[in-house]
């Protein structure tokens, strides 16, 4: 089982943007990658709404969130995110562990 958290940052004047581009180049994505049990850590910027940016975050388990949660990365995260005055809007997915049915599988050109 792998767990899927999408959280939208959305700001004004381009701060989602500034924000998901210093978490990048202070490293601390980079950082948030190396953790134990981190499957992805992306971010994207939906065309229809250039104020937002959509982190694709993917973890082992719980416990990887956990972790995570715990860790010094936090602080660096929350700071940013009132640095930039941001708000946000979150999902969260349980992988299927079956996979991609097959029914739907036909639709999918790898």
């Amino acid at each position: 089982m792998s767990i899927v958290v999408n959280i939208y940052y959305s700001g004004t004047g381009g701060n989602a943007r500034k924000f998901a581009e210093e978490m990048e180049s202070s490293g601390t994505v980079a950082e948030i990658r190396k953790e134990e049990g981190n499957l992805r850590y992306e971010y994207f910027i939906p065309m229809a709404d250039p104020e937002t940016v959509l982190l694709i975050d993917c973890w082992k388990d719980q416990e990887a969130i956990d972790r995570h949660h715990a860790s010094p990365m936090m602080e660096k995260i929350a700071e940013l995110r009132v640095k930039y005055d941001l708000h946000m809007r979150v999902e969260r997915y349980v992988s299927d562990e079956d996979g991609i049915p097959e029914a739907d599988s036909r639709f999918i050109k790898e």
